[in-house]
């Protein structure tokens, strides 16, 4: 089961491997049901309603906007549902530049990302403190954009990771295999990892 803003590119990654995809949006009308995706409409914050559309799910994945959802809510339907996988997207802001300075805490940081980038560090923080259920947090590079499905990209923990010219990307594809690399054979329970190239 997944939560997202824009489900396409994981959900295209989850069904060409063969996956059951449940698509779980606000709006239905956003999300269009194929072979082995069927399209759900659900509010984050209605945790029963939510708990009941998981339900025999092998794991949930939540891409959100933070600073419009409190992803709190999942990790509730979650334990209700007896689903114990869950791995959440947040943002590049939460990655480390320097040790313990995060790439918010910078400066020169543009305050208007900053107002959306901060509830997404704030989740991780949350996440941390959750001892019972399976979670991983991801961040993917400082610019993530649809693109190219090279296969080709690293994988890392805290620190921001950056190419051999100093940028920090990642395309929507490439980040889509790592999220689906990460629900088949997890490496990272209870951990946070980045994606980059």
């Amino acid at each position: 089961a997944a939560h997202e803003e824009d489900i396409a590119p994981l959900a295209n990654e989850a069904l060409q491997r063969g996956h059951q995809v449940t698509g779980i949006v606000r709006n239905a009308d956003k999300l269009q049901a194929c072979g082995g995706l069927t399209a759900k409409q659900c509010d984050l914050a209605d945790e029963k309603k939510l708990a009941g559309v998981i339900k025999g799910s092998d794991a949930v994945i939540v891409s959100v906007r933070h600073d419009l959802n409190d992803v709190r809510h999942v990790y509730t339907a979650c334990m209700s549902a007896g689903v114990k996988r869950v791995l959440v997207v947040g943002g590049a802001a939460s990655l480390e530049v320097a040790p313990g300075l995060m790439l918010i805490d910078t400066p020169g940081f543009p305050e208007q990302i900053k107002v959306q980038a901060t509830p997404a560090v704030e989740a991780l923080k949350q996440i941390r403190l959750e001892k019972d259920l399976e979670w991983s947090f991801v961040s993917p590079s400082i610019f993530i954009a649809p693109g190219e499905r090279t296969g080709k990209f690293r994988i890392g923990g805290d620190q921001l990771l950056k190419d051999e010219k100093g940028d920090s990307k990642i395309s929507q594809e490439d980040f889509a295999i790592a999220i689906m690399d990460e629900i088949e054979k997890p490496k990272h329970i209870r951990k946070r990892f980045t994606v980059g190239y």
